[in-house]
């Protein structure tokens, strides 16, 4: 299982990008910030929600130096079939990495060995490779951008401000705090 502050796994699969099929890897995107976003499949009810969202999202994420990468156990052709016949889908433009083989996800600990699936699960990496957040769900329910884009946030400031820690809630422009000394102020 992968734990906080390791080394993400590394991979190289086939992702539908840019309307065309082609290998990438985690390391295709170091010195960058990843969202790696993993959902149990394609033509689905609840992964075109949280897709389109973070489609509708995709542009400030890259503004905060992050890549989104999307991850199920479809092929790569499932992918560009979804993005063919969905507006939703249609309107992203972040890599949708393929695991058909299941090697991600086993790598990551997502994957529901009975259903051949990934759970619902988010992954922030910073730009030297390690895990600094990561949640899971069960796949009824959704995720929220809002939330994931607080948390990266978040993971960026703390990067930025050795010593400063974010409490619970906290946005930019709200207090941070110090410990042993307590709140810092507005930063």
């Amino acid at each position: 299982m992968v734990k906080i502050n390791e080394k993400a796994p590394e991979f190289k699969e086939d992702a539908f990008v840019n309307n065309e099929i082609k290998k990438i890897s985690l390391s295709d995107y170091k010195g960058k910030w990843i969202v790696l976003f993993f959902y149990p499949a394609d033509f689905t009810f609840v992964c075109p929600t949280e897709l389109g969202e973070l489609a509708d999202n995709y542009e400030l994420l890259k503004k905060l130096g992050a890549e989104i990468i999307s991850v199920s156990t479809d092929t790569a052709f499932v992918h560009k079939a979804w993005h063919d016949n969905s507006p939703t889908i249609k309107k992203i433009k972040f890599p949708m990495l393929a695991d058909p083989t299941r090697r991600v996800c086993n790598a990551y600990g997502t994957l529901i060995d009975v259903d051949g699936l990934s759970v619902r699960a988010t992954f922030i990496i910073n730009p030297d490779g390690d895990i600094k957040a990561f949640e899971f769900h069960d796949n009824s329910i959704g995720r929220s951008s809002e939330e994931l884009i607080r948390k990266l946030q978040a993971a960026q400031f703390v990067a930025n401000n050795k010593g400063q820690v974010c409490p619970m809630s906290w946005k930019p422009g709200k207090e941070t705090l110090k410990p042993g000394l307590g709140l810092v102020g507005k930063i």
